[in-house]
């Protein structure tokens, strides 16, 4: 492992961008609820929401910052004076802006082109500056823009007084090569927090996120469970485990509280954690293949390279139609029951076959049943 940074920062928008996944939507109580949860795994900085979004967003987001004791609360505004002065109204001293940095982008909302933009941050930083917030920018579509423009726009930001760039892989078409790149370019022009932001369109956002921390990343933005737009995000659970196991790198996130977290989040957002979901799904800790469970018996270490107790939770051996004779042998212990060689063959075929027909793992109490009628094929009363 390599520390390539002493600690990351995460930044959680569940509440803003994750919001934004088709058919979510928290109420009051339940952005209370996350963000106060966020607060309590170590998460520190929430994206609480968009205050343009009207009088109840505004109120949100302020009972937000009223009631965080250490998360700083921060609302994501597009480069407005209108969108600065809502974000005002909630109390905040820190402020997200968004400006597009593709050409694409840039051409198709503005209508202009990147003199505008870089006119827009010295402009729009230094209102929001006169209104005691401090500013961080987004560059919307930024893995589509020219590196020498995004330069220019790290070099604006600095200039105009703003403490952080964030960007966007928007579209999620990065991959992680080009990703660490980018942010070791970007990291060279400018003494200012570097963060990644990126959607999981092909399967890369957390590889995505990681590269860009190797690259220079000091903060990464990421959502709970990975909700978003289209694909998603890159899922905080994910990220901050990968900091750990692969790079070494420190967050103040508790990854005890993972498990607890994804599933407030899960309700509130009424969908499902998948049963393999990485870190917080219900398989991720569970063994079923006789050659893997054979191993772990002998030494966890074998087939598991996460240790369960460190996420909070514990490793499950399921039995299946690719069970074995060790994992059968150690469930039926596990209840008080001891079977001879033979028993145990007779036992194995039963469950495999059980596991075919249901097509779904075979429960401790339906393996004491098939222990049971195996007392009576051998005639045991």
């Amino acid at each position: 492992m390599l520390a390539y940074q002493p600690r990351v920062i995460v930044n959680d928008s569940t509440l803003r961008d994750g919001e934004q996944s088709p058919g979510v939507a928290f109420s009051f109580a339940e952005k209370l609820a996350i963000a106060a949860a966020l607060e309590a795994a170590g998460v520190d900085e929430i994206e609480a929401g968009t205050p343009a979004m009207g009088p109840e967003d505004v109120e949100a987001i302020a009972a937000m910052a009223a009631q965080a004791q250490a998360a700083e609360i921060i609302p994501w505004c597009r480069a407005t004076r209108s969108d600065i002065d809502a974000a005002a109204r909630t109390g905040v001293s820190r402020v997200h802006l968004s400006v597009p940095v593709s050409d694409r982008q840039i051409r198709t909302k503005f209508g202009t082109g990147r003199a505008d933009v870089l006119a827009r941050i010295g402009e729009m930083v230094g209102y929001a500056l006169d209104r005691g917030l401090r500013v961080s920018i987004g560059g919307e579509d930024a893995s589509r823009a020219d590196t020498d423009f995004l330069k220019r726009v790290v070099v604006a930001i600095e200039e105009a007084g703003g403490h952080r760039f964030r960007f966007a892989d928007t579209l999620g078409v990065l991959d992680p090569f080009g990703t660490c790149d980018l942010f070791r370019e970007l990291a060279r022009e400018t003494d200012i927090e570097l963060e990644f932001h990126g959607h999981d369109d092909l399967g890369l956002a957390t590889a995505n996120t990681l590269a860009a921390v190797r690259g220079g990343a000091s903060h990464v933005s990421v959502c709970v469970l990975g909700l978003g737009e289209r694909a998603g995000n890159a899922p905080l659970e994910e990220v901050v485990a990968g900091l750990s196991e692969t790079l070494g790198c420190a967050t103040g996130v508790d990854l005890m509280q993972l498990a607890h977290l994804a599933e407030i989040v899960a309700q509130a957002a009424c969908r499902p954690i998948p049963d393999n979901k990485p870190i917080v799904g219900s398989l991720a800790f569970s063994h079923e293949s006789g050659i893997h469970v054979s191993g772990l018996l002998r030494d966890a270490g074998t087939y598991e390279a996460l240790d369960p107790a460190r996420f909070g939770r514990e490793r499950r051996i399921l039995l299946g139609r690719h069970s074995g004779r060790a994992a059968i042998s150690s469930s039926l212990r596990s209840i008080g029951l001891e079977a001879d060689q033979q028993r145990l063959e007779r036992i194995l075929a039963d469950v495999r076959a059980r596991a075919l027909s249901t097509k779904q793992p075979v429960e401790l109490s339906e393996l004491a049943l098939i222990y049971s009628r195996s007392d009576v094929a051998e005639g045991i009363v």
